[in-house]
């Protein structure tokens, strides 16, 4: 084989792979966005009808549909700027390396009481908090703006922070790894018509940025005091501090990990058997 015809094969199957990677992006991030399913969904049944249309010989929808393939584009990105610019933000932010160490055993323990023991004061006292959780996806877009700390998660500076009439108490916290990376952090909220009208600011706010990122939201209720857990597009709401605890301690698992248990699981399983 010659050089050019190695070269050849080496450009057609990095080709290959961009294309996978960014038809994966693609469906990853249509996945977590519920308005851009509905989008997709759309484009979908109009190309159900555009193909019904050519094997009937609908000549006049068929026309109208051409009209609709030809000025479509630009109306979607008329229609929908902010959904599709959501969209090509949050493939932005998607960690291509991991940014953070990947924290110990040991370490996700100490965070974990740290955080459990700030919930359980906030809740005993009714105190109003929003605490989120980076994970793959980069919070950077809420960092920047906000006000950065960079301090060790730790139980007394969570009391501190989200402790009433204090500057930053109604925004919210982001966490990376252990560290506490800022405060007073706004998140856009979410648009589900679905959700509770009960349901505060803080609750949307955690909702929403669960439906943009795959972050982890945890809640205090300033008027009830319930603790509830916002993560993949959906909230826990009203969970006890033991319901509560065990969630956390899930979601914080590393996906390694998680899959490491899974097989320990099977292993057992078949060892009983």
């Amino acid at each position: 084989m010659t050089i050019s015809t190695i070269w050849s094969i080496v450009t057609k199957i990095i080709d290959v792979c961009v294309v996978w990677f960014l038809a994966y992006c693609i469906l990853k991030n249509v996945k977590n966005n519920v308005k851009m399913i509905l989008i997709v969904k759309g484009v979908i049944i109009i190309l159900v009808f555009k193909v019904l249309s050519d094997l009937l010989n609908l000549y006049t929808v068929g026309l109208l549909l051409e009209y609709v393939f030809e000025w479509g584009p630009l109306a979607l990105i008329v229609l929908f700027q902010p959904e599709l610019r959501g969209f090509l933000e949050s493939i932005g932010r998607t960690k291509l390396l991991g940014r953070h160490k990947i924290l110990t055993v040991e370490e996700r323990e100490k965070v974990v009481y740290e955080i459990m023991d700030a919930i359980e004061y906030l809740k005993k006292n009714k105190i109003g908090a929003l605490i989120v959780i980076e994970r793959e996806v980069s919070l950077q877009e809420y960092i920047a703006p906000a006000t950065k700390i960079y301090a060790d998660v730790s139980s007394p500076l969570l009391g501190t922070i989200f402790f009433p009439n204090s500057p930053l108490h109604d925004g919210g916290v982001i966490i990376q790894g252990d560290r506490i990376t800022c405060a007073g952090a706004v998140f856009k909220t979410s648009m589900d018509p679905n959700l509770n009208k009960k349901l505060g600011t803080r609750h949307r706010a955690a909702l929403g940025i669960a439906e943009e990122s795959d972050a982890v939201a945890l809640i205090v209720s300033e008027e009830t005091g319930r603790i509830s857990i916002a993560v993949d597009h959906e909230i826990h709401y009203n969970l006890s501090l033991d319901e509560f605890r065990m969630m956390l301690v899930d979601e914080l698992k590393p996906k390694t990990e998680i899959f490491y248990d899974a097989d320990n699981e099977s292993v057992g399983d078949l060892s009983e058997k």
